[in-house]
């Protein structure tokens, strides 16, 4: 399938509303699979952060650009027909500190540090544009932006000495109940994931500005908002993030 058609397919999925038959969707590869996200991002408005994720398998890791517009404050209310799944997920963010491209060197840990001025709590809506389930196709999901939302996030804290997404201890309450409580629920080892990232990015044209957000994976796994309108999330000695559907 021709990029600009499958990116058309997924713009007009995403502003109407209705989902499009996944089968449709003719992607069949990573190369592919990134070049209509970036095709999408053209169209969308510029880059506001990254999701980034790995099952922490040695596994190559997946990610997608998210588009400014949907990375928002705590507090957020979420209105209108593109909130019919409502997928969440408790994450890990960072936020760039300065203009980074690391060349063709994998950053370590101590490099990173230089490159990250903040830590927040945040919540991804996970929300896909892909109808017909179950899809079976992963380049598919992985065209539509890896099945991203928002990005909903906390307020900014400095980076600890230790940081490590297998000790974080995360929670979600929808309604006031909670639904999920986890310690280390993110396989993913933090560091070489934002290294094999940022490296990605430079070699994709597009390597970190300051100010983008960085999100590195679920916490608590997915959960269903369903009809549930009060969304509160929590990452123990981080602080704390949540968001309203309207309806």
């Amino acid at each position: 399938m021709h990029i600009d058609a499958a990116t058309q397919l997924l713009l007009d999925a995403r502003h109407s509303g209705l989902a499009l038959d996944w089968r449709r969707l003719a992607v069949g590869d990573a190369e592919t699979a990134y070049a209509v996200q970036d095709a999408q991002l053209l169209r969308l408005g510029p880059v506001g952060g990254w999701k980034v994720g790995s099952k922490g398998d040695g596994g190559t890791p997946g990610c997608a650009p998210l588009p400014a517009s949907g990375v928002l404050p705590s507090g957020t209310t979420l209105a209108g027909p593109q909130w019919r799944m409502r997928g969440l997920e408790v994450e890990l963010a960072l936020r760039v500190g300065r203009d980074y491209d690391p060349g063709e060197q994998l950053p370590d840990e101590a490099e990173l540090r230089t490159v990250f001025d903040a830590i927040l709590p945040a919540i991804e809506v996970v929300e896909t544009r892909l109808g017909h389930p179950p899809c079976t196709n992963p380049w598919a999901g992985m065209a539509d932006l890896q099945s991203h939302g928002a990005l909903v996030t906390g307020a900014p804290q400095a980076l600890p000495d230790l940081l490590s997404l297998r000790q974080i201890e995360a929670s979600l309450s929808i309604d006031g109940q909670q639904v999920s409580h986890t310690t280390g629920g993110n396989p993913a080892d933090l560091w070489p994931l934002l290294g094999w990232l940022a490296l990605h990015c430079a070699r994709r044209g597009q390597p970190w500005r300051a100010g983008q957000i960085i999100t590195t994976g679920s916490c608590t796994g997915l959960q269903m908002a369903r009809g549930g309108r009060r969304v509160e999330a929590a990452l123990h000695g981080i602080g704390a993030v949540w968001l309203d559907f309207a309806g």
